[in-house]
C-alpha cells in the first residue's frame, strides 16, 4: 500500500475498512466550488455511502455530503452534488479495467489537504462476506483485550 503524505485529514470513511477488502488505493484531485472548499476546511464533510463511477472516460464521485458554508448567503452549493475527480486518462483506464470485475467498486477512504490542495484517497474494494466481518470483529476484540492486559501488568 502506498503511504501518502497528508498535511491535514478532514474526513475518513472508517466503516469502509470494516465492510470491504481493500485491493488498491489511489490518490485523486477533486473539483470543488469555492464555498465547498471553505466548508471542507471546516471539517463539514461526510464520506458515508459515497462511491465513484467511471462515465465517458471521466471519474465522478456520488453521495459525498459537503455541508453548505454558513457565511456564503445565497451563493451556496448543493450538498450532495456529483463531483468530478481529477486523474490522468491512463489512470482512469487502469481503474476501469479493474472495476469491470463483478463485485468490485470504487469508494473514497479519506479527504485531506496536500500541498494546499484538497485530495481524495480512492480505494478499489470488494465486499466482505459475513464470516470475514465476524473474523475482523474477533481480531479487534482480541487486540483490545491484549492492550488492556498489557496496560495493567
Amino acid at each position: 500500500m502506498i503511504q501518502i503524505e497528508k498535511d491535514k485529514i478532514f474526513a475518513s470513511n472508517r466503516k469502509a475498512r470494516f465492510l470491504y477488502i481493500i485491493m488498491d488505493v489511489i490518490e485523486a484531485g477533486i473539483s470543488l466550488l469555492g464555498t465547498e472548499v471553505k466548508s471542507v476546511k471546516e471539517n463539514n464533510v461526510s464520506l458515508s455511502d459515497s462511491y465513484a463511477i467511471i462515465k465517458n472516460g471521466e471519474l465522478f464521485l456520488h453521495n459525498m455530503h459537503i455541508s453548505p458554508y454558513k457565511y456564503s448567503g445565497v451563493f451556496n452549493h448543493d450538498p450532495v452534488r456529483v463531483r468530478k475527480l481529477l486523474l490522468k486518462k491512463k489512470e482512469i483506464r487502469k481503474l476501469s479495467g479493474k472495476v469491470i470485475e463483478k463485485g468490485v467498486t470504487l469508494i473514497p477512504l479519506t479527504v485531506y489537504l496536500k500541498n494546499g490542495r484538497i485530495k481524495i484517497e480512492l480505494a478499489i474494494v470488494k465486499g466482505k462476506k459475513k464470516f470475514d466481518k465476524r473474523e475482523a470483529i474477533a481480531k479487534r476484540d482480541f487486540d483490545q483485550e491484549k492492550r488492556r492486559m498489557l496496560k495493567y501488568k
